[in-house]
């Protein structure tokens, strides 16, 4: 039996599970477009289009920018030639969306639904482990981690010098908060997409997990470039 290609690709994962270093690794291999929702937001709030200053009503006052919104966003950005395959289907690696059911059906409702979600499953004591001991430069925006990746002299930046610093949403009980809200909101996603979603075990090295993440594109017909 034939696989069909998966073109639109959602990443789905707690805070700090990898969902980045894993979409850089997938944009490298299948040169696919990756869409951060907060990537999106700023450029079209630089580029002055209605949608951006829509959502720029919103951010300014520090309110969440509502779901229709967002998802008219994502609508228009898919439209764009980096996002269509040569028959002008979508194609897209999607991630920080949806979060919630309603978004998942709002995006549906947009002819988005995923062909492919990809879940990065990492136990919530290992985020905290990872996200609890990041160290970032106010300076230079460097982070370091206390346990992976120590700075050279202890609370000081090695790219340029400055004090590291251990920001709120990094502390334990800040991370808890959030990681209750992923499985409150985000986890039932899960549940939505059981027919197209694969789980990948993020609790390993991050060449480990990319090289699982691969294997899966691969197995619904993506064609990559390059091994691991």
């Amino acid at each position: 039996m034939t696989t069909r290609t998966a073109h639109k690709i959602i990443l789905v994962g707690a805070p700090g599970a990898g969902k980045g270093t894993v979409a850089k690794g997938l944009v490298d291999r299948f040169g696919l477009t990756h869409l951060s929702t907060g990537d999106m937001l700023r450029a079209a709030v630089a580029a002055g289009s209605q949608v951006g200053l829509l959502a720029k009503t919103f951010m300014d006052r520090g309110a969440l920018v509502p779901d229709d919104v967002m998802v008219k966003l994502i609508s228009e950005r898919v439209q764009q030639p980096d996002c269509r395959n040569t028959d002008g289907s979508p194609r897209f690696l999607l991630d920080g969306f949806p979060r919630t059911l309603p978004q998942a059906d709002a995006l549906a409702a947009e002819g988005l639904a995923p062909d492919l979600v990809l879940f990065i499953d990492v136990p919530n004591e290992s985020v905290v482990r990872r996200l609890s001991g990041r160290r970032t430069c106010p300076a230079c925006g460097n982070v370091h981690h206390v346990e992976f990746a120590p700075p050279l002299k202890d609370g000081v930046c090695d790219r340029c010098g400055g004090t590291l610093v251990h920001r709120s949403d990094d502390h334990d009980a800040t991370i808890r908060k959030r990681l209750d809200a992923f499985a409150a909101q985000t986890a039932p996603l899960v549940q939505r997409y059981g027919t197209v979603i694969e789980k990948v075990d993020g609790n390993q090295p991050p060449e480990i997990v990319l090289k699982a993440a691969v294997a899966v594109l691969r197995r619904h017909g993506n064609a990559g470039e390059g091994t691991l």
